[in-house]
């Protein structure tokens, strides 16, 4: 619904002409137009005006650009304001939208006489880049800066680059091999001399704005020497636990020693000790000296190692974290406790050849014949405080795994329990039509309706599913169920946003600057989110986002310099008692006590208004927000 279904506004238009200090008044449909914008630059060389008010749409929407067309005609962009009466009028009211406009625009005219004109400061940049996360998102992010002529960090918390694309059998809908299009990538960050790869290592401070960013970089030892590493795997063969530690690489279905490469074609090749694991770093035992020390023919053992701490300046960040999966645990009901109940993940450990039983898709010693997949595992679900977004891959996958089942076990019966088939994108309908004709069975379910995983006894080597399609009762016996469960947000996204110094979501992923004109974005400038870890999404979305979000982050380095917002903080150094209430309240660290006094890092303000709220001598304000325009707006709508 637009502005004219609620508000009429001519008649708007005609009240704001007999407001003080208007000179005119303009009623024009699509005012964020070219035309509506060079009627807005001729009005003000006509008349001579030097503040102009625009009632239309957010602001946050079209503020830039009335400001800009206000700037192309000679006036300081910030003697403009801007009246919403779409969003909080026309579209919240049935009666007295046109009223509560005039009030709007009444308001907001008041405020414009007090305006006062406000001049953007100039930053330099560091031409340096930083990306967190190593999986396919961040792979591609860093190597589409590097690639522009900036160093760029990349750093990842495992010890190998790869995220979970490399732990995939095959992607569809193409079933192209994860590993066959994922590793030249993963070789060209090693190689590229533009990219320093920080491996086994966690970002634990930032501290800067835009253009400007120092970085904490904790590098954890992995006590064995990278470069002197060559990857032949003696150690691992040597190590006394080897074959006993569960292998995360393999979602735990396969097993690992205390001394390890994540899978074959790591990045950066070098072997790992486990350090809760290895019995000579916790117990100070492992033979009269360690076995791996003692195998190793390069001599890169070195239990000397210690946690380092490297400190970066960069000018901007790409966030790429990625997400986890849902432990299946915490929902009873799906019966994970049973070995043959595995999550769609432990499937493609499973189906890979690299695998822990060499892509044999093999449950109690068998090959199973009765396979169920179950959707929307822990997503979708209208309960209130659990998740109600779709994590937008599974539908797909399922299909994928399906056909691998079918590929690999020609005589199984497949079943899929879904609620809504979700199949968009190239080539996704097709595929998934192919695999309805190679003999899976569709089984749809209401969302309402739960599905129950049990046994009939502990002895059996079977379950049965439970669930309703339509009005019926179904029951189903399986040898193998796969759970799809959902994509959520990496548990250490709250500590990251805290230290990065920007927002989440309700559920918990990456907050962007605004859904569809800077989805890219945080509201901290310089700091740029891809992939999923700001919502649910496939490889081809995290790769476009990826690559979105490093040419975002590119501009500054380019161009060499950014313009940052002057609309702040500003503190009356008379009347400040240094306090620090304000400081210690402040979400962007703006704020620090000089000589008794409190002083605006006017840089990374970002005019939030947090510290004037609180301040108990009233010695803060917000540029373009002062008190006597805010009482100016309240006595113009009374």
């Amino acid at each position: 619904m637009n502005i004219a279904a609620a508000v009429d506004v001519k008649a708007v238009a005609e009240f704001a002409k007999r407001l003080p200090c208007v000179v005119v008044a303009r009623d024009y449909q699509y005012m964020c137009s070219d035309p509506g914008q060079e009627l807005i630059k001729g009005d003000i060389k006509e008349y001579g005006l030097n503040r102009v008010v625009v009632a239309s749409c957010s602001p946050r929407m079209h503020e830039p650009t009335f400001r800009n067309a206000c700037a192309d005609a000679g006036l300081n962009p910030y003697c403009f304001e801007m009246a919403n009466i779409r969003e909080q009028c026309a579209w919240v009211h049935l009666k007295g939208a046109t009223e509560k406009a005039k009030d709007l625009v009444a308001s907001a005219v008041a405020k414009a006489a007090l305006l006062e004109p406000l001049e953007r400061k100039k930053v330099g940049v560091i031409p340096r880049a930083l990306v967190i996360g190593g999986g396919i998102a961040g792979i591609y992010a860093a190597l589409e800066i590097a690639d522009k002529g900036f160093e760029t960090y990349l750093v990842e918390k495992e010890p190998s680059i790869g995220g979970h694309m490399a732990q995939l059998d095959k992607t569809f809908p193409t079933l192209d091999c994860s590993a066959c299009i994922l590793t030249p990538k993963m070789v060209e960050v090693e190689r590229h001399k533009n990219v320093q790869l920080f491996s086994y290592s966690e970002v634990k401070e930032v501290n800067g704005y835009i253009g400007n960013y120092e970085v904490k970089i904790r590098k954890k030892p992995r006590y064995v020497d990278e470069h002197k590493c060559t990857g032949c795997g003696e150690c691992a063969n040597a190590c006394v636990l080897r074959g006993r530690v569960p292998n995360e690489f393999d979602a735990g279905l396969g097993k690992r020693g205390a001394i390890y490469v994540p899978f074959p074609q790591a990045v950066p090749l070098a072997y790992t000790v486990d350090a809760e694991r290895c019995l000579y770093l916790t117990k100070g035992k492992c033979g009269k000296s360690p076995a791996c020390k003692e195998a190793c023919p390069a001599d890169a053992i070195d239990f000397a190692q210690h946690e380092e701490e490297i400190e970066v300046e960069v000018g901007t960040i790409v966030v790429a974290t990625g997400y986890e999966l849902l432990d299946p645990a915490e929902r009873p009901v799906y019966g994970y406790k049973y070995e043959e109940v595995l999550t769609g993940l432990e499937f493609e450990r499973l189906s890979v050849a690299s695998g822990p039983t060499g892509g044999k898709i093999i449950i109690n010693g068998k090959e199973p014949k009765e396979v169920v997949f179950i959707s929307c595992v822990g997503s979708r679900s209208r309960k209130e405080g659990e998740r109600e977004y779709c994590s937008r891959v599974c539908c797909m996958y399922i299909a994928k795994q399906a056909h691998l089942v079918r590929d690999k076990i020609p005589d199984a019966r497949v079943r899929i329990i879904y609620n809504d088939m979700r199949a968009y994108g190239k080539g996704f309908e097709e595929f998934y039509n192919r695999v309805k004709r190679e003999g899976a069975e569709y089984i749809r379910k209401e969302l309402e309706d739960e599905v129950e995983v049990i046994k009939r006894s502990e002895e059996d080597d079977k379950v049965v599913v439970r669930t309703v399609s339509g009005s019926e009762r179904i029951e189903i016996e399986a040898d193998l169920v796969v759970l799809a469960n959902a994509i959520v947000p990496r548990k250490d996204a709250g500590e990251l946003a805290k230290i990065l110094k920007i927002t989440r979501s309700g559920d918990g992923f990456f907050l962007e600057a605004h859904p569809k004109l800077r989805p890219l974005d945080t509201f901290t400038d310089g700091i740029f989110i891809a992939g999923c870890c700001q919502s649910p999404k496939d490889i081809p979305d995290s790769v476009a986002q990826a690559v979105g979000a490093a040419i975002r982050a590119s501009i500054p380095l380019m161009r060499g310099e950014v313009e940052v917002e002057p609309l702040v903080a500003s503190v009356n150094e008379n009347i400040c008692v240094g306090c620090g209430t304000c400081e210690a309240i402040c979400p962007f660290d703006a704020l620090s006590l000089e000589a008794g006094v409190m002083r605006v890092n006017e840089v990374v303000c970002k005019g939030c208004g947090s510290c004037g709220s609180v301040c108990p001598s009233g010695a803060i304000s917000m540029r373009h927000f002062k008190d006597e325009q805010i009482y100016a707006q309240i006595d113009a709508m009374t």
